[in-house]
């Protein structure tokens, strides 16, 4: 009931893991941070991304042993994702055991194998970040918490076992929520179980000191990740593909709840399941109404609800012939309706695993710079962050001069680095004959600070265009100095 569902968790998070070595911009990142010292990542959460500063010391403390072990082998772009493939394994494993406790074995199962098979739980469990990590840790303290809610002695009184799985869950939950503060939307969902589960008052008032326990040891990190809003202000309206996904679960979820179950336990199914799947999305969106700030992978978690009462659902139809009046023919039916979906799901997942799967391609962008570049020419990224494309492999840039670079992303504790003055900018560009610029495709929002105007102004009234390349996410284009010292304008 549970080694089947992880099981083919893990094979398919193994499964074109190295996505052909490509690595996208948030990966780059995680690596980026990963690999510096524990001082330097420390002065750089002061100012940036303190939101993911227990993931990267966490990965930071991967990495120093992956690194001395397995990296030569294996190569980092698995060192980056394994762990975000046992954490979703994990998963896994936690959401069979859920769906066992809250209904039986059968439900358990289908529950597991309905999260692995989860397009965007697939997606997740091959990406350096966070979010596989938090999912696995609100799933498993949902588990202590209907464990515990479920230990409650006939004549009143206090179980000492479930007295000790109140600080267990506190700490899953506080875990998630440092690995990324809107884990803390998963509090309500559980508060929903619990107001709506038949529970006596002393066990309420036990998950309202746990929960408010989290909230305020989180709080002091909350408020003061308020003053790096700004790395979010790229956020929009959500992304239409990702809510037309959540929608679609929504609705499943909905029809599956509808398919009568017997739960186990003071917590039912529907008053787990169904507050998990809706209330962290939607209170994400409501805020997003006050400060743009909704992307699906932030409550990741959601699915872990989908999965159980839509495997409660599938154990209820494809019961065994005979039991509870099904039918040979009708559960034929089901199983092969059943089937049906990962087959219907398999190009999905053959895209995942495949470099066009994600925004941009970090190594593509690298391998264009050295084919385009020569030793001595000048380099621009276009805007200032896409330097975060050369962390990964800055073998690739060595013997380019980065024109605009300041101070590196280390030594100025950032996650790109500063860059001098606009003025500055433009007299190094007219001091070269060739410049090598790393920007964003066309049609992409343009930044209109000092430094980003002078790039582009220079470029259009002193450089021509000898060569360009687009890959994933990128352009990559060779300018040649037209007049000036040493400037011909050819190619």
């Amino acid at each position: 009931m549970v080694l089947v569902p992880a099981g083919l968790m893990l094979f398919l998070g193994a499964w074109g893991i190295r996505r052909q070595d490509a690595i996208w911009r948030d990966e780059a990142v995680t690596y980026d941070m990963a690999h510096r010292s524990l001082p330097d990542l420390w002065a750089t959460l002061l100012h940036v991304d303190v939101v993911h500063g227990l993931y990267y010391a966490l990965m930071h403390c991967w990495f120093a042993v992956y690194d001395a072990t397995l990296g030569d082998a294996l190569g980092a772009v698995i060192g980056l994702r394994l762990p975000s493939v046992v954490a979703m394994t994990a998963a896994a494993a936690g959401v069979a055991l859920l769906g066992q406790r809250l209904v039986g074995r059968r439900a358990g199962l289908c529950a597991g194998l309905t999260f692995a098979l989860i397009p965007v739980v697939q997606q997740y469990a091959q990406e350096g970040r966070s979010y596989a990590m938090v999912c696995a840790l609100v799933v498993w303290a949902s588990y202590l918490l209907v464990v515990a809610c479920a230990q409650v002695p006939p004549h009143g009184g206090t179980s000492g076992s479930r007295r000790a799985l109140w600080p267990g869950y506190a700490a899953l939950m506080l875990l998630a929520c440092l690995l990324h503060e809107f884990a803390s939307l998963a509090l309500p969902a559980h508060g929903a179980a619990v107001a709506l589960g038949r529970l006596p008052r002393r066990v309420r008032r036990s998950w309202r000191y746990a929960a408010g326990t989290v909230v305020a040891l989180l709080t002091p990190v909350a408020v003061f990740s308020t003053s790096q809003a700004a790395q979010i202000s790229w956020l929009l309206w959500p992304n239409p593909v990702q809510l037309l996904t959540f929608a679609v679960l929504a609705v499943l979820g909905g029809l599956c709840a509808r398919v009568p179950v017997c739960s186990r336990g003071p917590i039912g199914l529907r008053a787990l399941g169904i507050p998990l799947l809706l209330l962290p999305t939607v209170l994400l969106l409501l805020l997003s109404n006050v400060e743009p700030a909704y992307v699906d992978r932030y409550v990741l978690y959601y699915v872990a609800g989908f999965a159980l009462v839509a495997g409660a659902a599938l154990a209820r139809l494809l019961r065994p012939a005979g039991e509870a009046g099904q039918t040979r023919g009708r559960r034929l039916g089901w199983l092969a309706a059943v089937a049906l979906v990962p087959a219907a799901l398999l190009p999905v997942d053959v895209h995942l695993r495949s470099p066009d799967s994600r925004v941009d391609d970090v190594t593509a962008v690298a391998q264009a710079v050295r084919q385009l570049s020569e030793p001595g020419d000048g380099l621009l990224f276009t805007p200032s962050r896409r330097r975060i494309w050369s962390a990964t492999r800055p073998h690739d840039f060595r013997g380019l001069r980065d024109l605009a670079l300041d101070r590196s992303p280390v030594a100025s504790h950032s996650l790109y680095g500063t860059e001098v003055s606009g003025d500055e900018i433009r007299n190094r560009m007219l001091a070269g004959r060739r410049i090598v610029v790393a920007g964003d495709p066309a049609g992409q929002p343009l930044d209109t600070n000092d430094q980003e105007l002078a790039k582009r102004a220079t470029l259009r009234s002193a450089f021509v265009v000898c060569r360009s390349t687009e890959v994933r996410g990128a352009r990559i284009t060779l300018y040649a100095r037209v007049g000036g010292p040493g400037g011909s304008g050819r190619c």
